[in-house]
């Protein structure tokens, strides 16, 4: 492993167009039932699969949202545009934040916005989306070009090793920390304007849900304990 690869530096940074995305004009312009949105959603993001076999969507994580009211309920099965576009922000923030925080940013959006119609809205969930898409777009060339800055401070440092191999692993590793460490950051920045959204109610039912899973820990392991000494019991005799 090198790290003054370059072709591999710029195969990495080209990567990034290639990452999953939909543009405004691919949505389907009909409903669709599940398993044509899990396809659709699969064919699009072919590329961030680790395996052939991983799944970026699944029956039962459309259900939990809903579950989670995080995504409205479809319409006789049937899943809309606005359906779709939910379910790719959700996609999005699930990778960064918790449900609940999701919850908190999607239910104004869905209150809002979802299923209105543009004739009688100044704006709905396609124009919105298609203002993130070319923000997002955008912004790509900064993204890339701050990668290669922090490429080149990587080769910039522990220039004073000796040996190669632990000079090309540490300023390899150097790369890794400062990317990890601005994700962190912009994290903890997003959590912050979450947390403007949330109300007294949702804060509450945080804590609630909270106490309830501590509880449920508990009894679990009270549950275990107590069938750990009906065997030894058992084993005794």
């Amino acid at each position: 492993m090198s790290v003054n690869n370059q072709d591999f530096y710029d195969e990495l940074i080209n990567s990034l167009s290639k990452m999953g995305h939909i543009r405004p004009e691919e949505f389907p312009n009909i409903d669709l039932y599940m398993d044509q949105v899990t396809t659709f959603m699969s064919e699009h993001f072919m590329n961030e699969k680790s395996a052939p076999d991983d799944k970026i969507l699944t029956k039962t994580m459309i259900n939990n949202y809903a579950k989670d009211n995080l995504l409205p309920p479809p319409v006789k099965k049937k899943y809309s545009k606005d359906h779709m576009i939910v379910l790719l922000f959700i996609y999005y923030l699930k990778n960064i934040l918790s449900i609940n925080d999701i919850q908190s940013i999607m239910n104004p959006l869905t209150e809002s916005f979802f299923g209105t119609d543009k004739k009688s809205e100044e704006i709905n969930m396609s124009d919105i989306y298609s203002h993130v898409y070319d923000i997002a777009k955008s912004g790509l060339d900064n993204i890339s070009d701050d990668i290669r800055k922090k490429i080149q401070s990587s080769e910039e440092s522990f220039t004073d090793i000796t040996n190669p191999e632990h000079k090309d692993f540490l300023q390899y590793f150097s790369l890794m920390c400062m990317l990890s460490y601005d994700i962190y950051l912009k994290k903890q920045v997003l959590g912050m304007m979450v947390d403007k959204l949330k109300t007294d109610e949702d804060i509450k039912k945080e804590a609630e849900k909270k106490t309830e899973k501590k509880a449920e820990k508990k009894a679990d392991k009270k549950a275990e304990k107590k069938a750990e000494k009906k065997t030894e019991k058992k084993a005794e005799k």
